[in-house]
Parts: C-alpha cells; structure tokens; sequence
C-alpha cells in the first residue's frame, strides 16, 4: 500500500507544481506612462507627468523649504522623466544634451500597437571608434510598498483607506504592481513585480532601425542587486520581440534541489525594472541611434503558494507591514534625496540667455 501512496502523493506534487511555473506578467508598459496631468507652464496644451506613478518626495526636503518649493517637488515615470546616462568615455555636454527620452504614439493604422503611447530614446554616440554604452533608466527607483492612491489633476496624492470595492488579488497589490487581470491571469505593472523566485524568460517588444547596436535589459531583485540581460542586436527593421530564456532554468521538478520555505512572516521577494542598456562598438556607425520600446514581460517561477489560511497572521501581529513601511521610508529617502538635490540645482540655474542691454546716449 506504501508505494501507490507515494506514487500519488508524487503525482500531485508534479501536478501541482506545473500549475505554479510559469506565471505571466507584464513587468512594465510604457503605454500606461503618457503624461496626463500638470501642464507645461512654457508650452500650453503639454501635459508633464503621468498621473498613475505620481510621487511627492518634499516629505524628506526639510523644514527649509516653502510650501511653494515643496509643491515642485514632485516627479512621476512619465517616459520624459526618464535619464539617458552615457559612458564616461562618450559623455560631453553635447552629447548628454542630445541624449534624451520622448513620449511616442503610434499611428492608428499601423499593424501592431495602433495608437498606443510606447517610449522612444535617442542617444548621440561618438563618431570616434571606441566602445560606447548608455544606460536608461527611471527617474528614480520604482517603490515596491508604495500603497494604492487617489492621484487629482494637480498631481496631489491621498492615500486609499477603503479597497472593499476591488477583488481580493487587486486590493493586495501595492500601487506599482498594478493590476491583474482575471481573464488573462496576466499582471500588467508599473515596474514592480512580486513573489518572483526564478525567472524562465524576458521579452521586449522594441522597434528597430537598422542599428548594429546590443539592447540588454536591467533588473533589481528584493535584495537590491542589479541582473543584466542581454536581450540581441537591433539590426531590424519595424517591430519584434526580442526573448532572453534562463539557460538555468530546471524544467523537470525532479531535477530542482526541493526545499521548503517558511511562509508568515516572510516578505515575499520581488523583481523591479531599474532601466535599459545600449550598447555600441567600436567598429558600428557612431552618431545619433534611436529607438522605440512598447514592453518588458516575464514568465516566472512563484517563490511562495499562497494558501488559503484560516487565520489572518498579518491583522493580528502586522510583522510583514512594519517591515514594508520600514523599506518605503528608506526607498523614500535614497531617491527623494536625489530628486530634491535636482530641484535646488535647477532653483540656482540663471533662466537667462543674453545680455542686459545699455541705451545708447545722444
């Protein structure tokens, strides 16, 4: 009787842990970051920043600073936000300046994504011949215990107080994890997505141009250590998906090194997106390179089940909730600190370009 018992007890564990692989989501979509709310001052109609990843870092600026100041103090993943860094080698003034991210919409007949906002770079290489590389990332970190918020057209933020209208899965979500979809059972995020344990595949639907260059993705595990992926060559013309499949990745669950895992109070891990990085040789065209992004997805291994449990663990003792406050508020201080830093240096710039000029006397 021992043996058919463990035959089935196998069975069921195989069963159940082909249902765990694999799970799907869209780490982040760029159509989800147009800027939506707060109007350029200097150009009427043009809206600054996206009103769904909308952060307030004048909480860590100090009691120096006006209420007016402080208003300034605030900055979303509108994909114009986003930083083009190039290496020390190719970086000048020039070249940084001519190196930026746009906001980019695609036509409404076009075959894939009609009209649908996407993230376009440019980046202004040497003509020299010497490897070059630029890095481009988000404004600042994207929060992974950030709660859910009402974000108003002025870009103030209140926090949600009542999720009882929302299903179970949603309400639980932090506010860039961003939602899932039942139907599909695929997450579509801002940046920010939880209990991942191992990663079986990358992609990225990106728009080529015929560059000989090298798109790698970055991403930021839970314990703040950054993974490269090098995704392929953009030498193609018009949209594809590029895929980068774990060469480590254990398929058969009979050859995976089984472990057990504590469940409460243990903080489920989690993979953020921290940015992209192109990469020129020495040896391809130098100058200006451009392209254009719609994407990342990844398909993942669940680090923990997720149970259904008799007694709420968190409602009575709150470990897990005071250790995600506690990495909000360092979170807050690492990227507010810098965001604040660009603000008092944009205060000192002098706004004007010429002279004062001198009446000339009869």
């Amino acid at each position: 009787m021992r043996r058919p018992l463990a035959l089935i007890a196998a069975i069921l564990f195989i069963a159940s842990a082909s249902v765990v692989f694999a799970d799907e989501a869209v780490l982040i979509d760029f159509s989800l970051l147009g800027a939506d709310i707060i109007e350029d001052p200097l150009q009427p109609g043009v809206m600054t920043q996206n009103r769904a990843s909308m952060m307030d870092f004048s909480t860590v600026a100090g009691a120096s600073y006006t209420e007016e100041q402080k208003k300034q103090m605030a900055i979303s993943l509108a994909i114009a936000n986003w930083d083009v860094v190039l290496s020390s080698s190719a970086r000048t003034n020039t070249r940084q300046s001519l190196s930026y991210a746009r906001e980019a919409k695609i036509a409404q007949e076009a075959k894939q994504f009609p009209g649908s906002t996407v993230f376009g770079v440019r980046v202004n290489f040497p003509l020299e011949q010497f490897n070059a590389w630029a890095r481009i990332q988000p404004p600042f970190e994207v929060p992974a215990f950030e709660p859910k918020a009402d974000i108003d057209d002025a870009g103030v933020i209140t926090p949600k107080t009542d999720a009882q209208d929302s299903d179970p899965v949603n309400a639980s979500m932090s506010r860039f994890e961003g939602s899932y979809d039942a139907e599909t059972k695929i997450t579509k995020a801002l940046g920010v997505v939880k209990n991942v344990g191992v990663i079986k595949s990358v992609a990225v639907n990106v728009k080529g141009l015929n560059f000989p260059h090298g798109l790698s993705l970055i991403f930021k595990d839970n314990d703040g250590v950054e993974h490269v992926m090098f995704m392929g060559y953009l030498n193609f013309d018009g949209w594809r998906e590029l895929r980068w499949d774990n060469p480590q990745y254990i398929s058969d669950v009979r050859n995976r090194e089984l472990r057990i895992d504590p469940l409460y109070p243990r903080s489920s891990p989690f993979v953020k997106f921290a940015g992209f990085l192109i990469t020129r040789d020495a040896a391809a065209i130098g100058g200006d390179f451009v392209t254009y992004v719609k994407d990342v997805k990844i398909l993942y291994d669940k680090a923990v089940l997720e149970p259904v449990r008799d007694i709420d663990d968190e409602a009575i003792w709150g470990i897990v909730g005071q250790k995600e406050d506690d990495r909000k508020r360092l979170e807050s201080q690492r990227f507010g600190a810098s965001q604040v830093m660009r603000y008092i240096e944009k205060m000192k710039q002098e706004s004007k370009t010429e002279f004062t000029g001198t009446e000339e006397k009869d």
